[in-house]
């Protein structure tokens, strides 16, 4: 996922995304472990786009938390 198509997500869409993304990462593991997958560049991507979806998700919660107390 690119960064702009993650800033366009919503709380709720930035939640099942990532949880989309951490199974998905499970189940690349697991093949990995398994058998050696064809590109293993595919975890660290996994791992990467998880990282910005929780620095987004961070973001929009800081964002609201600072619309409430004003």
């Amino acid at each position: 996922m690119k960064n702009s198509e993650i800033k366009g997500l919503s709380q709720e869409e930035l939640v099942a995304k990532i949880a989309e993304e951490k199974q998905n990462l499970t189940k690349l593991k697991f093949a990995h472990t398994i058998s050696a997958i064809e590109n293993p560049n595919r975890i660290t991507a996994a791992r990467k786009t998880i990282a910005r979806l929780n620095t987004e998700l961070s973001a929009v919660k800081k964002a609201a938390v600072a619309t409430k107390t004003k």
